[in-house]
């Protein structure tokens, strides 16, 4: 027997989260309507068969076909800001000029209801730009602290790498403590918060690597590349200022991040995936043609990130699968190639992919 609900939620994700929350099963369609969403499920279905899976699978492919509107053919790209978003973790974007690492952020932020900050990082940017200062006020005859760009939901530090090293060092305590200290004061940032930078690797004039520290912060690091011929006669047909302006509206907003959060513990890790996850950082550590290995942060971020793509693939548990997919976009960024290796112009992608080849993959 089906029986019909009808529930008013701003948003499709804000409804299965309802749905999940009342422990209903996950196979449930829910029709969207001019005044709300209409709900339609056979009364008889067992209660205990919801499961927190589908409902990560729904939020990314709601969010995916958002973002769709005006970045192609980055499914995997979408899906690793997805990750980093759902774990608590922030992403550092590196490509040349011109291929959307910006509109990426910028719709990423537009599908979703939370504040949004660009931070244009230029030589001459102070770090009281960012954390926020204190002022003055004559009329209160006290100091009063104003806000910095960083007091947001979704902060975009765009060209990182052209901001000098003190200016990106005032990044390091929000990106790891999600709070500013000013005059010995500290500043929580609001949640969920998250901080996505980009850079452009062929150009150094005028520009500060980031130190290993800043990097560290990063959970991923990620790439754009070029689209498919295909896809580049598709962006000439389309209008990327007006989507971005009119084409993109909020699919999700504070609540559901911070939902999906709460049941990230739901995604079981057995041991012997723990100890994969261990004995692959201990092994950067060990490599010889590597002078920096992954830090037992590392490991940690790995873990957090395997898990949230489990239940994105629609499962309950992680595979060594997952770690394998992720271990490029979590520890490279972190390792660092001795000077010999430097020399011989080898790849820490190739050196990351032979060790995953000699490492012995455990049984889920």
């Amino acid at each position: 027997m089906n029986k019909k609900y009808f529930l008013q939620y701003p948003n499709e994700i804000a409804c299965f989260r309802f749905l999940f929350s009342a422990g209903l099963p996950t196979n449930i369609r829910v029709n969207k309507t001019p005044i709300g969403y209409n709900m339609t499920m056979n009364t008889h279905m067992d209660k205990r068969a919801a499961k927190p899976a589908p409902y990560y699978q729904k939020f990314t492919e709601t969010l995916r076909h958002n973002i769709e509107k005006v970045i192609r053919g980055k499914d995997e790209l979408v899906e690793f800001l997805v990750i980093a978003l759902i774990a608590g973790g922030h992403v550092l974007i590196e490509d040349v000029p011109g291929v959307g690492k910006t509109t990426l952020v910028s719709a990423l932020a537009k599908s979703l209801a939370m504040d949004y900050s660009r931070i244009q990082f230029t030589p001459d940017l102070m770090p009281s730009d960012i954390t926020g200062f204190k002022l003055y006020d004559p009329k209160k005859q006290e100091f009063v602290f104003h806000q910095g760009l960083v007091m947001s939901h979704i902060v975009l530090a765009d060209e990182i790498n052209r901001s000098a090293p003190r200016t990106q060092s005032s990044l390091l305590e929000v990106m790891q403590e999600y709070q500013v200290t000013v005059d010995g004061i500290s500043y929580p940032v609001p949640e969920p918060f998250m901080v996505l930078a980009t850079q452009n690797p062929i150009e150094f004039a005028g520009t500060y690597p980031l130190p290993e520290a800043q990097l560290d912060r990063f959970m991923l690091k990620v790439d754009m590349g070029y689209p498919t011929r295909e896809e580049e006669v598709e962006i000439l047909d389309q209008d990327t200022r007006e989507l971005l302006a009119k084409g993109i509206t909020p699919v999700a907003g504070i609540n559901d991040i911070l939902w999906l959060r709460e049941r990230l513990s739901e995604a079981y890790v057995s041991f012997p995936v723990k100890q994969y996850i261990v004995d692959l950082c201990r092994k950067t550590r060990e490599h010889p043609r590597f002078a920096v290995g992954a830090s037992p942060r590392a490991a940690q971020m790995l873990l957090r990130a395997a898990s949230v793509r489990a239940l994105l693939r629609g499962r309950d548990y992680v595979v060594p699968d997952d770690i394998i997919a992720l271990s490029g976009p979590v520890l490279a960024h972190r390792l660092r190639l001795n000077q010999e290796t430097l020399y011989q112009g080898t790849d820490i992608h190739t050196i990351l992919q032979e060790i995953l080849q000699e490492l012995p993959v455990p049984k889920a």
